[in-house]
């Protein structure tokens, strides 16, 4: 790809904010004016972050414009620079994947402010008015994998969880997962370990604790497929035959623990790649005068051993790939 081309004033406040910007080519069907697009990524690490990644790009090359990209690396305050750098360029619109949703509206509000349509995915950022935000359903995520740890414990037993509450959205999971569970009064939640991003504490560590804690635990939910599959390491690691965990994201890693019986029972997995399409879909909508819908809920699915059937599909949400598989929407 080449270089877009800036001012040098803007191209010194691009850098300093670790920004990296690449044009991508009209498809066939190419719009009159190539839109200036800006991309603000809370995140690249894991299989979450690359397949947003790759949906946006992938977008604006069928689609048609140009994308600056910028990648926080789960740091709000940079993400909140770089957004900052990026209303100077005055893109035609901004993506956003929040690292921190809260921590970074401020500056999403200054980009709407002026007069810049902001469209996210994966979270709601609160309190601010972007025009379309591509997501999951995080409560009914948890709310799920809370009544398949449920059903699969015959609606009885000890249960632990793994959660983070710093997190806006994904505290929502562990929301969904206590309504759910009130339906199963048998079910005792016996330990909590909430995961601090800042400190060095490894999900494994912190289910380590929770089985030497109450070695009577049946089920480890996980409020992401990262802590699932330390988890899982953690219970095997300990001799616990029988105990398993669940989590939620997606992606070839936890499919394959999943197909291993490594004790990873469940991943609601998330349509990451499609949400980034979306987003870059309603933004040239928006740009041609049309309308934009405010929230777009996307798939997810319940993926199992049987679900997989011994496979290890990368681009199940690529749009139509599921229903290729023969996978059925959970969410």
């Amino acid at each position: 790809m080449k270089m877009s081309v800036v001012s040098s004033a803007l191209a010194v406040a691009l850098s300093l904010a670790g920004i990296v910007a690449a044009s991508a080519p009209l498809d066939a069907v190419a719009q009159e004016k190539s839109y200036k697009f800006a991309l603000s990524l809370g995140w690249t690490e894991g299989e979450s972050g690359q397949h947003l990644d790759r949906g946006y790009r992938d977008a604006v090359a069928a689609m048609g414009g140009e994308l600056t990209v910028a990648d926080a690396s789960y740091d709000a305050k940079r993400q909140s620079d770089q957004i900052d750098a990026f209303v100077q360029s005055k893109p035609d619109a901004l993506f956003v994947t929040a690292s921190d949703p809260a921590a970074i509206a401020p500056a999403v509000k200054r980009a709407i402010d002026a007069g810049i349509p902001v469209f996210a995915a994966d979270s709601l950022i609160p309190g601010v008015a972007v025009t379309s935000t591509a997501m999951s359903n995080n409560f009914g995520m948890g709310e799920y994998s809370a009544r398949f740890i449920a059903e699969k414990l015959g609606g009885k037993g000890k249960i632990a969880l793994v959660d983070l509450p710093a997190n806006e959205t994904w505290d929502l999971r562990a929301h969904g997962l206590r309504w759910a569970l009130r339906q199963y009064p048998d079910i005792e939640i016996v330990g909590t370990w909430s995961y601090n991003s800042t400190g060095a504490t490894t999900p494994r560590a912190g289910v380590e604790s929770l089985l030497t804690a109450h070695p009577d635990i049946q089920a480890v939910w996980s409020a992401w497929d990262g802590a699932a599959m330390e988890g899982a390491l953690a219970i095997r690691a300990a001799g616990k035959d029988g105990v398993f965990t669940t989590g939620i994201d997606g992606g070839k890693q936890v499919f394959t623990h999943i197909n291993s019986d490594t004790g990873v029972a469940l991943s609601m997995a998330q349509s990451f790649y499609e949400m980034a399409q979306l987003n870059v879909y309603y933004a040239h909508e928006v740009l041609a005068g049309r309308k934009a819908p405010r929230i777009i809920t996307t798939p997810v699915y319940a993926v199992t051993k049987d679900v997989l059937k011994g496979e290890v599909p990368d681009d199940y949400d690529v749009p139509g790939r599921a229903q290729q598989l023969g996978w059925q929407r959970a969410l």
